[in-house]
């Protein structure tokens, strides 16, 4: 498959080399000609030095017969862009696109042959933050995926003592709950998988990853370990793109607390969310966590631009005293 490739950043690198080792032809496009030169050194692989969006640049990476179009550059306007001409000129087949913006996210309009033609949209904030809010909706889930437009779910869950499952077959779930109905797909025991059976007995410890009905996820989570209470109490580290989405969603839902280092983000932040607490200052720092009464707090999430930041917030978080802790590596 012939595949352009707009931006040669974290996400673009990544992706060109997984899809060059599935013996795909590559082209990378981007501005930063160094960056180039360094995946060039290792792939296998074409790079051309320009502006993803140009219609000289697409035409020379070779658009006109190009399967694919990949755009995560780190502008959205360039994806978007770029989407426009690869279909208006070059009728490129199928076109995927990164972008990050709430505003256009919140126009689904936009994307379609009549505006922007983009076949499929990622958004990795919105990812991110649809995953964070459907593990906090379960607590005690590990796992928590979307199926059927939100009607059903795939949970993943530990097995503890004290579900009354545990201990027995699977098959006896049919009589503990006649009414509802639920598959488990797969049950991983010591980090090996095994294959589900009627017969198989769950054990403490096993992960259980089942498929239910929306409505019906905690009622199944109940026969694998002691359902815990729901969360209230929630703090945010860091108030960029993926932070603020966050305490936006949730800020109707719980109480919610959002730390941020600097300044006038925070005064943006204060002006946007509602209900949400705005605080500046440093999410590692122990004496700011303390003050804000960490060891009452159901969920720390660490969602800043930095990893490192991210797991050390997060650890000091639990050893102080936070119950449930969650970071963005």
């Amino acid at each position: 498959m012939k595949i352009i490739i707009i931006g040669a950043g974290q996400v673009g690198g990544t992706l060109a080399e997984n899809l060059a080792n599935e013996e795909n032809d590559i082209t990378v496009i981007d501005h930063n000609g160094a960056r180039l030169r360094e995946l060039q050194d290792h792939l296998d692989i074409r790079t051309i030095h320009g502006q993803g969006a140009h219609p000289n640049i697409l035409a020379q990476a070779g658009a006109e017969d190009a399967d694919m179009l990949i755009a995560v550059a780190n502008s959205d306007e360039v994806n978007m862009a770029a989407c426009q001409v690869a279909y208006t000129l070059f009728q490129t087949p199928t076109k995927i696109c990164r972008v990050r913006a709430t505003p256009y996210l919140a126009k689904k309009e936009l994307f379609s042959n009549k505006a922007f033609p983009i076949d499929v949209l990622i958004s990795p904030e919105q990812v991110v933050t649809k995953h964070i809010t459907r593990l906090l909706e379960y607590p005690g889930a590990l796992q928590a995926l979307d199926l059927a437009n939100g009607k059903a779910r795939l949970v993943a869950i530990r097995a503890c003592q004290g579900g009354p499952l545990v201990g027995h077959a699977l098959s006896l779930i049919r009589q503990h709950m006649p009414t509802i109905d639920t598959r488990v797909a797969a049950i991983f025991r010591k980090g090996q998988p095994i294959i589900p059976s009627g017969n198989t007995v769950i054990e403490e410890d096993d992960e259980v990853f089942f498929i239910a009905a929306t409505d019906h996820i905690r009622a199944v989570m109940s026969e694998l370990q002691p359902l815990e209470n729901k969360y209230k109490r929630i703090i945010i580290a860091g108030g960029g793109n993926i932070g603020f989405r966050l305490a936006k969603y949730l800020e109707r839902r719980y109480q919610v607390k959002i730390i941020e280092n600097h300044h006038e983000r925070c005064v943006a932040l204060s002006e946007q969310l509602e209900k949400a607490i705005v605080l500046h200052g440093n999410a590692a720092n122990k004496d700011m966590l303390l003050e804000e009464n960490i060891e009452d707090t159901d969920v720390f999430i660490a969602v800043t631009n930095d990893d490192e930041a991210n797991i050390m917030a997060s650890m000091l978080a639990k050893r102080i005293g936070a119950r449930k802790v969650m970071a963005l590596i």
